[in-house]
C-alpha cells in the first residue's frame, strides 16, 4: 500500500471539492473492494475522503411513487428495509445473495455500483490488464477464463461485473443520481456502467469529480412475480458463473410484461429489451421461455474455460421463469 493523506467530509459540496483538488483522491464509504484493490496493489489512493458522514443514509419515497436509497445505505440496511422487502423483494433477495453478512453490514449501496471485477489477472499486479494498464493485453482471452464474458466482451476485455445487486437494479430500470461541480444529474441505470470496446479500464459514465448520492427505484417492483436465481461455486460468499434478476407482471397466464437481467455473463449487468418485448402478450410456457433464452443468447461467445456458460444461462433463465410462474400459482391459490 502506497502513502497516503486521509480527511473527512461533512457535506456533498465539501466532498466534491476535495476530490476536485486532487485527483489521485478516492472515496470511501465500507471500503469493502477499494481496500482490497489498494492491498493488491491496483489501487493507489494520494488522498482518502472518508464520506460516511454525508448525510445520505435515507430510505425515502418519491413523489412518482417510488424510493430512493442514500448511497450511503449499507447492504444488509437496504436488505432488510420492510418497504424493499414488500415492495422490490427481487432487490432484496439479491443482495442477500451477494458477499458474506460482514461485509454486507458495512458495504454501501453507492460502493456496490462501483466495485470493480474480480478477474484474477485484474488483481494480479505481475500480469498484463488491459483494464489496469490501457494497451498491454488481456492474457484471459486464452488463459483462465471460465468466470468471464460470454456477452458484450470485446478484444480487450472479457472481465464480468460481480455485483449481484446490479443485477437486480438493472431489471427493475432503476436510475442513479450524481453530483459534481456542475450540479446533479440523473443516469438510467442501464446507462451507468459501461462495455469495455477498446476502453476497459474505463467502468462507468460517472464523471471522475461525480460522487453518487442516491439510487432510485420506480414504482414498479415486480413484487409478486418475480425470481433472483444465482449459479455459483459454492452455496455462499461466492461470486456468480450466471444469475438472472427476473420481473414479470402477468394477466392469468399471459405476459404482460417482463424485465429480465443477466449476471456474470457481461461486462455490466445484461439485458436485452427487445427480446422482453418479444414476450408480451404470449402465454408463459416452456416455449416461450425457451425461445426467449434463445433469443438473448444469439450473440453469445464462449471460450475454452467458459463454453458452457451459454447452456447454464438458458437454464438458469428457464428456472427463474419457473419460480415467477410458481409464485403466480401460489399467488392464485390463496
Amino acid at each position: 500500500m502506497n502513502r497516503f493523506s486521509y480527511t473527512r467530509a461533512s457535506e456533498v459540496p465539501q466532498a466534491i471539492d476535495q476530490h476536485r483538488a486532487n485527483r489521485s483522491a478516492a472515496f470511501i464509504a465500507g471500503g469493502t473492494n477499494l481496500v482490497d484493490l489498494w492491498r493488491e496493489n491496483v489501487a493507489h489512493p494520494q488522498l482518502v475522503i472518508d464520506i460516511n458522514r454525508l448525510p445520505l443514509r435515507q430510505i425515502e419515497p418519491t413523489a412518482a411513487g417510488g424510493l430512493k436509497i442514500g448511497a450511503l445505505v449499507t447492504n444488509s440496511a437496504a436488505a432488510y428495509d420492510a418497504t424493499i422487502s414488500a415492495r422490490y423483494p427481487l432487490l432484496s433477495k439479491a443482495i442477500l445473495a451477494g458477499a458474506s453478512p460482514q461485509i454486507r453490514n458495512v458495504a454501501s449501496v453507492g460502493g456496490n455500483l462501483l466495485q470493480r471485477t474480480r478477474c484474477l489477472y485484474f488483481y494480479d499486479a505481475g500480469t498484463r490488464c488491459n483494464k489496469r494498464e490501457p494497451g498491454t493485453g488481456c492474457p484471459a482471452m486464452e488463459g483462465v477464463n471460465r468466470m468471464h464474458a460470454i456477452l458484450g466482451a470485446s478484444e480487450h476485455c472479457i472481465a464480468v461485473h460481480p455485483s449481484d445487486m446490479c443485477v437486480a437494479l438493472a431489471a427493475l430500470d432503476a436510475t442513479v443520481h450524481l453530483s459534481g461541480p456542475d450540479g446533479s444529474r440523473v443516469l438510467p441505470f442501464a446507462d451507468f456502467h459501461r462495455l469495455p470496446g477498446d476502453t476497459p479500464h474505463i467502468d462507468t459514465n460517472m464523471r471522475d469529480d461525480e460522487l453518487i448520492t442516491a439510487v432510485e427505484l420506480p414504482k414498479q417492483g415486480f413484487a409478486e412475480h418475480h425470481a433472483y436465481v444465482k449459479v455459483r461455486d459454492r452455496a455462499s460468499y461466492a461470486f456468480a458463473l450466471v444469475s438472472v434478476a427476473l420481473g414479470l407482471e402477468l394477466d392469468g397466464d399471459i405476459i404482460v410484461n417482463a424485465h429480465c437481467a443477466l449476471g456474470g455473463v457481461a461486462h455490466k449487468p445484461w439485458r436485452n429489451t427487445d427480446a422482453e418485448a418479444s414476450l408480451r402478450g404470449k402465454p408463459l410456457n416452456a416455449d416461450t421461455v425457451r425461445n426467449f433464452a434463445t433469443d438473448i443468447l444469439r450473440d453469445a461467445r464462449g471460450r475454452r474455460g467458459n463454453a458452457f456458460k451459454i447452456e447454464l444461462t438458458a437454464r438458469a433463465i428457464e428456472r427463474a421463469f419457473a419460480m415467477a410462474a410458481q409464485r403466480s400459482l401460489e399467488e392464485h391459490a390463496r
